[in-house]
């Protein structure tokens, strides 16, 4: 229910020109309440004038945007486009305001999440690529125009940084002596960049404040390339670290890296260990046979969140996951693609039996990694092993409904596809499974959940993927880049063909 105050600056931002002519007589407590009435309504126009006039030292987005005493809604998955264009430009008219009337000294960009469908009446999004450029490019135009020595507003954001924005991102973080707005990045997503263009803009934001870093599609790292970046950036504050596909495979035979004193591997552990706020890994699609030890293992955080899929995991890297000291306080595990290991699927007696935190095996021993295999003659439960685990996910693994019941995970069992089927799956045969037989075995699983008590836990079966809101935003650079790569790839092989000849 909305309070009577909420409801009063509803009826007042929903006529703007009244709005913007009664500020001076409003209680500097009230600013919050009428910006998220604003943003409620779409009033683009009042939420500029209110960032403009804002009389508080702090403005804090996300803190604005979600349920309060006076509206229990939450706004912060309406990344609408009017509302954070009026935002940034309202910072940007405040900037540049001078003496007393500019007290703020803070602004909180972030706490925006961006969904599929939007709920604000435009139903245009401004996703987080689109949010960067918009910032990057008013701090450019701010630094362009003369202005008396004073301190900036500190910018707290979100940075996405793809091959397109690049030019305008480096130019509004390198100065020297920052604008009016001085952007401070709290997370960065690095898409379509060259290795030494990653290390640029890095080096510009701030690595000593950096919370989140996703480096992703069509980075092309190896082993060498991220022991630099971690030896000559480091990341005191880092919480969540994603590295591209192969970024931890060994550098190309002859190249520098490749040369090194020590092993990429063991130096990038070696940094890993030095972040002691760490608390999320993704490292999928690198080769990792025999290897998770020596990538985790020197580790001082434990992991809540750490990504695997696709990483040639073999019984003893599964079985040290088992025992690791990781093991307590694993909340999301990703263990998807690891089927096509030599000797068939990965042994599933490590991963948790019985709900979360169970495994058939004995008990953990964070000091060691000892293979064991699963306790025969025993069909119930061993030792708690994940007791924090809240989501587990096995894709693209064939299963059967057997391991499922120890797993958890809830892709279609193979027992529901005809005998002799082939995996990977391409779309249509993942279609083609005996949907009667799949639930009943969904629910005898949903029943072993509510024996163990564990009705809290959510089960699905997501064949064909989900909503990513950068990869939407960017698709057409992803694309360009993608037949750019293909063209190349192309053109060598034509080149080999005639050298053949």
């Amino acid at each position: 229910m909305w309070s009577l105050r909420f409801i009063s600056a509803e009826a007042l931002v929903s006529r703007p020109r009244v709005a913007q002519q009664s500020l001076d007589g409003v209680a500097c407590n009230i600013y919050p309440l009428l910006f998220k009435a604003s943003y409620l309504l779409e009033q683009a126009e009042v939420i500029r004038v209110l960032l403009e006039h804002w009389p508080l030292e702090e403005f804090r987005l996300g803190a604005l945007l979600r349920p309060n005493a006076d509206h229990p809604g939450d706004l912060r998955d309406r990344a609408c486009r009017a509302c954070l264009e009026a935002c940034v430009r309202g910072l940007a008219d405040h900037a540049l305001r001078s003496g007393a009337r500019r007290r703020l000294e803070v602004a909180d960009l972030t706490g925006i999440r961006d969904v599929q469908v939007q709920g604000c009446p435009c139903g245009k999004a401004l996703g987080r690529w689109g949010r960067t450029e918009l910032l990057a490019r008013t701090c450019c135009e701010l630094q362009a125009l003369p202005r008396a020595a004073r301190r900036p507003v500190e910018v707290l954001a979100d940075i996405f940084v793809t091959g397109g924005n690049f030019e305008v991102v480096v130019r509004a973080l390198g100065p020297a002596s920052p604008g009016p707005l001085r952007v401070r990045c709290l997370s960065l997503r690095a898409d379509s960049l060259r290795p030494g263009q990653l290390l640029r803009v890095l080096r510009l934001a701030g690595p000593s404040e950096l919370r989140r870093l996703e480096v992703v599609h069509n980075v092309r790292l190896h082993a060498g390339h991220v022991r630099e970046l971690l030896a000559q950036v480091g990341f005191p504050r880092l919480v969540a670290l994603t590295l591209p596909a192969k970024a931890l495979d060994a550098p190309p035979a002859g190249s520098p890296a490749a040369r090194g004193e020590a092993a990429p591997l063991t130096c990038i552990a070696r940094e890993l260990s030095h972040m002691t706020q760490l608390t999320e890994l993704s490292v999928a699609f690198s080769t990792l046979t025999g290897k998770v030890q020596k990538l985790l293992g020197p580790l001082k955080t434990p992991l809540r969140v750490l990504d695997l899929a696709n990483c040639s995991l073999n019984r003893a890297d599964m079985a040290f996951l088992a025992d690791c000291a990781h093991a307590a306080h694993l909340e999301v595990l990703d263990l998807s693609g690891q089927w096509a290991l030599p000797g068939g699927p990965v042994s599933l007696h490590v991963l948790p039996a019985a709900g979360p935190g169970r495994a058939a095996a004995e008990g953990p021993d964070p000091g060691g990694v000892r293979h064991r295999g699963p306790p025969r003659g025993r069909a119930g439960p061993g030792p708690e092993r994940l007791p924090r685990l809240r989501e587990l996910r096995f894709l693209g693994n064939p299963l059967s409904a057997r391991a499922l019941r120890r797993l958890f995970a809830f892709p279609v069992p193979k027992d529901c596809y005809p005998e002799g089927s082939a995996y990977p799956q391409d779309e249509l045969a993942m279609s083609e499974f005996d949907q009667q037989k799949y639930d009943v075995i969904a629910e005898d699983l949903r029943a072993v959940l509510r024996r163990a008590g564990r009705e809290d836990v959510r089960v699905s079966t997501p064949l064909s993927g989900s909503f990513d809101p950068d990869i939407q935003e960017t698709s057409n650079e992803l694309g360009a880049f993608l037949l750019q790569a293909f063209r190349t790839a192309l053109e060598n092989f034509s080149k080999a063909l005639k050298q053949m000849e």
